[in-house]
């Protein structure tokens, strides 16, 4: 593709910024400029010579300005082909547009607000410029289309070294940026739309916008990078501000998710630190202090180049007990000043702000990939609780309160999962084993390992127990209580166990897989 030089723009944006000053600098390089509504308003403002488009099409805007660039002479300038359809262009008197300037009505910012109605919604849902955009990324072979502020300043550098024209490369780059851009806004407009009670449509579309490459993927050998919804509201890695430390590798990410997800469970003082997306220890107390001590305590060792994930904001105290220790990341609500500037002697330690902790989490689906397609669900936010209690003894409050506890972190442990807590805090955690006997007896030996006795515990299963050997492996290692699913055809048998060794028991009806 050739260079193309710029000699008939239009402008049409919603953002403002940086508007003028594109305009000034085209119209000192001679280009004519056309323009709509608002953005003609601010440029006759600004002294800038622009004509209406009214004027170029020769019909007014119309429906209190719901239509104005929606005509065939408009979007003729734009799509029509300069190599064979000049002489037709010519004689309909439709003078070519070189470049297409426009920025979309926000669809995403308005309705992310919760109090957006119907109404309103629709109002921001932009028809004509989605149609230019398309129109000239369609026709970059000559013409150019940039559709953000952001993008502004490159497009001023290409007309200066270019003699006031833009390369084919550069057309191109910036259609492949304008479909993209066109194709994530109709598909939020139309995740927006989607009524509660049909979650699934026949046609899903995630918009996402991409916030940085990684350096490589899981493994060195693949290429990543991090995507943020677009539409997304409440907590998120997506909007973390990373105060200090290198740039997070594709791992540091999956990690730090599965902390934010545990952590955002509680609303007391409340640690986990995560290794491979397991949590290695998770605490709640009364002191934030005291709950790091006790998910630390649970598996020192694979701790060790963890991901600490908490709950409130990070003391000059905390940072002290930390030490030596090393973690990769480190994320909370906020960083105390004096606290941040001990943890940035850490190279090696990146910090991050997580905002909106509090506040309750807006998407719709959970998106796992398979080959070939992608498995898409409901989040899994726990589902309908029974409680029954099933054994002769019933749990006692303190017991209760464990199991209450042990719960809410069992549903973020590959299965299958075995945790053993004591009050609460996490003693043993038994991760991903092919039989729920391994994981219990893996959540004992870690236990074991981290000097930690397992007398009095309280054990919570993610799914049922198939066989009673389950429930004589917990007896065996001290437990007093158990906290599971229940549904199995052994039910009884599991439950006959159970009294046998004095054990209260609790189903839960729900199920807590994880892979």
């Amino acid at each position: 593709m050739q260079d193309t030089p710029i000699r008939r723009a239009i402008l049409s944006v919603w953002d403002k910024t940086g508007i003028v000053e594109l305009a000034q600098d085209l119209a000192n390089r001679g280009v004519e400029i056309l323009s709509t509504g608002g953005t003609l308003r601010t440029l006759t403002a600004a002294g800038i010579p622009v004509t209406s488009v009214a004027d170029f099409t020769g019909h007014p805007e119309i429906f209190a300005g719901r239509v104005k660039t929606l005509h065939p002479k408009l979007e003729g300038a734009i799509l029509y082909r300069r190599h064979d359809q000049a002489d037709e262009a010519g004689e309909l008197g439709i003078p070519p547009i070189d470049l297409v300037v426009v920025n979309l009505y926000p669809f995403e910012a308005v309705t992310a607000d919760p109090s957006c109605d119907l109404a309103k919604a629709l109002e921001h849902i932009d028809i004509g410029g989605p149609t230019m955009i398309r129109a000239a990324a369609k026709n970059h072979t000559a013409v150019t289309v940039v559709i953000e502020p952001a993008q502004y300043g490159m497009l001023r550098v290409e007309l200066e070294d270019n003699d006031g024209s833009v390369t084919g490369a550069t057309r191109a780059s910036l259609a492949r940026h304008a479909f993209a851009r066109v194709s994530g806004y109709d598909a939020t407009i139309a995740a927006w739309l989607q009524p509660e009670d049909a979650p699934f449509p026949a046609r899903l579309s995630v918009p996402m916008s991409k916030i940085q490459d990684m350096r490589y993927g899981e493994n060195p050998h693949q290429r990543a990078a991090f995507y943020g919804e677009l539409g997304w509201s409440g907590p998120s890695l997506a909007k973390a501000k990373q105060l200090h430390g290198k740039a997070l590798s594709y791992n540091n990410i999956n990690d730090a998710d599965s902390a934010l997800r545990i952590v955002l469970e509680f609303t007391e003082p409340t640690a986990v630190i995560i290794k491979h997306a397991n949590p290695s220890g998770v605490a709640s107390a009364d002191e934030l202090i005291t709950a790091y001590d006790h998910a630390l305590a649970c598996d020192p060792i694979s701790a060790f180049g963890g991901i600490l994930a908490i709950n409130r904001p990070f003391t000059l105290e905390l940072a002290e007990r930390i030490g030596k220790h090393f973690f990769e990341v480190i994320l909370a609500p906020a960083f105390e000043e004096d606290a941040a500037a001990k943890m940035m002697r850490k190279k090696n330690l990146r910090l991050l702000v997580v905002p909106e902790m509090s506040e309750p989490r807006s998407g719709a689906h959970y998106v796992a990939r398979v080959m070939g397609g992608y498995l898409v669900s409901d989040w899994d936010e726990g589902g309908p609780e029974e409680r029954r209690v099933v054994s002769e003894r019933a749990p006692t409050d303190e017991e209760h309160a464990s199991m209450d506890f042990a719960w809410k972190v069992a549903k973020h442990v590959k299965s299958n999962a075995i945790l053993l807590v004591k009050g609460t805090r996490t003693i043993g955690v038994g991760a991903g084993q092919m039989s729920r006997v391994d994981a219990s007896e893996l959540a004992v030996l870690k236990a074991s390992k981290a000097g930690i006795d397992t007398t009095g515990c309280v054990l919570a299963s993610d799914a049922f127990f198939p066989f009673r050997d389950g429930l004589d492996a917990a007896a065996k290692s001290g437990c007093c209580a158990v906290i599971e699913p229940g549904g199995s055809i052994r039910d009884d048998e599991v439950i006959g166990a159970a009294n046998e060794h004095g054990l209260a028991m609790v189903f839960t009806g729900t199920r807590h897989f994880r892979h």
